[in-house]
């Protein structure tokens, strides 16, 4: 696919994009590059003690980005249909600013192909955040991007622009400290 390559270039580049992830559309970039990760707290006009959900393409990746991943967590994500964001202690290998002040990070295994693809081909995971301003309401399909937020990235993808079909943002959850299931958004 010849806009893989560009969204590829792009990321690489320390660029930020906007597309279609496996809940709704967002802005991403390359989610070890602080200075790119810096550019969408501006976009978004967001607090940096709100830390973005990264994705990464499978558990393979995952343990790349955290120490731990319960047994409880694999069979989850294994089973789980709708996308699922886990809030995970002790990530490694990622910028302080994906990091939360409690030392934390939002990670989803993406479960659509296409970021899947956009992942492994650009192998590191990327951010994965609305693609609105803080203060707004998610954009529920492409057509509902705010032009404002379009004007400040470095590319928007075509893939599955036409689509109207309205989605929601993942499910969140965090293992407790006694290792029970905490939905911290359903």
């Amino acid at each position: 696919m010849m806009e893989l390559d560009q969204i590829v270039k792009t990321l690489d580049d320390g660029g930020v994009i906007i597309y279609p992830t496996d809940t709704i559309w967002g802005i991403g970039c390359d989610a070890t590059n602080p200075k790119a990760v810096d550019k969408i707290y501006s976009i978004k006009e967001r607090p940096k003690s709100k830390p973005f959900i990264i994705l990464v393409n499978g558990i393979n990746m995952l343990h790349q980005y955290v120490n731990k991943v319960h047994p409880r967590l694999e069979t989850l994500l294994s089973y789980h249909k709708r996308p699922l964001t886990v809030i995970y202690d002790y990530p490694k290998n990622l910028p302080t600013n994906v990091i939360a002040t409690d030392g934390s990070v939002a990670i989803r295994i993406a479960q659509d192909p296409f970021c899947q693809q956009l992942i492994e081909f650009l192998g590191k995971p990327i951010v994965a955040t609305s693609a609105n301003k803080s203060t707004e309401p998610f954009p529920s399909n492409f057509g509902n991007i705010s032009f404002d937020i379009m004007q400040k990235v470095d590319y928007i993808v075509h893939y599955k622009r036409e689509d109207e079909s309205v989605h929601d943002p993942s499910v969140i959850v965090k293992l407790s400290d006694k290792s029970e299931l905490i939905f911290l958004r359903t």
